[in-house]
């Protein structure tokens, strides 16, 4: 994925946070706020009570890949910020991608 699609300083998740809104399900938290520009970038958070270092990146990977996947299906204009809950170490790859479909469909940013 492209550096102009990711968030990635820490001032610009702190602005989706406070200027955002949220949304979740049983697995995700998902955090939007409109940007000004003709893109729509993307953040992932994961703490530290999952797992090692090992589990929260092969996590975060996973759903990075999810989201290049479908990025084609999303409105354009947003700043996304996913945080994923404890549960989500048990996932496999399609629940994972199940939840987060779900999420971005309860916050309307499908295109179908």
């Amino acid at each position: 994925m492209d550096k102009r699609y990711r968030l990635r300083k820490n001032m610009e998740f702190k602005r989706v946070y406070d200027q955002g809104r949220n949304y979740w399900n049983r697995n995700l938290i998902l955090y939007v706020r409109k940007n000004d520009l003709n893109e729509t970038r993307v953040g992932f958070t994961i703490t530290k009570k999952i797992g090692n270092s090992v589990v929260r990146n092969k996590i975060r990977r996973r759903m990075r890949e999810i989201y290049r996947l479908n990025f084609h299906n999303l409105k354009a204009g947003y700043d996304l910020v996913f945080i994923t809950k404890k549960n989500v170490v048990d996932l496999s790859f399609k629940e994972l991608e199940s939840s987060m479909l779900h999420i971005m469909k309860i916050a309307k940013l499908l295109k179908n």
